[in-house]
């Protein structure tokens, strides 16, 4: 069983930056494909940037590329999602899940799932 615990948001100015991390505990990290979603008031959950276990692909929705970078330290159990150039329609909360192995196309859901940790930009 893996645990994902999200942290770093918080509030911030549209403009500023963030960055947000995940630790994870009880499996094996660097066997782990690792992701970001986001779900704001009203909204259904999104795709934000994925990151491949091997570390060497990723993927972005087209909504952050180019501002929101995702990157893992498989040393430290850990993947991060530094945003840039926030807006307030990125406002939402910021949840972080792992899958074995997971192709980074995959379709369907995924193992594992953090809480979330809230990130609010304001205009």
């Amino acid at each position: 069983q893996v645990q994902l615990v999200e942290s770093g948001g918080g509030l911030v100015q549209a403009g500023g930056s963030l960055r947000l991390s995940c630790a994870a505990s009880g499996g094996t990290f660097s066997r782990l494909t690792m992701g970001w979603f986001r779900q704001a008031p009203g909204k259904e959950r999104e795709f934000v940037a994925a990151i491949a276990w091997s570390g060497i692909s990723t993927r972005y929705a087209d909504s952050v590329k180019g501002r929101f970078t995702i990157s893992r330290d498989n040393a430290k159990n850990t993947v991060y999602l530094q945003m840039y150039s926030l807006k307030p329609e990125d406002t939402a909360i910021y949840a972080c899940a792992a899958d074995p192995r997971r192709p980074l196309g995959a379709i369907g859901p995924w193992a594992y799932w953090g809480q979330g940790t809230q990130v609010t930009v304001s205009s």
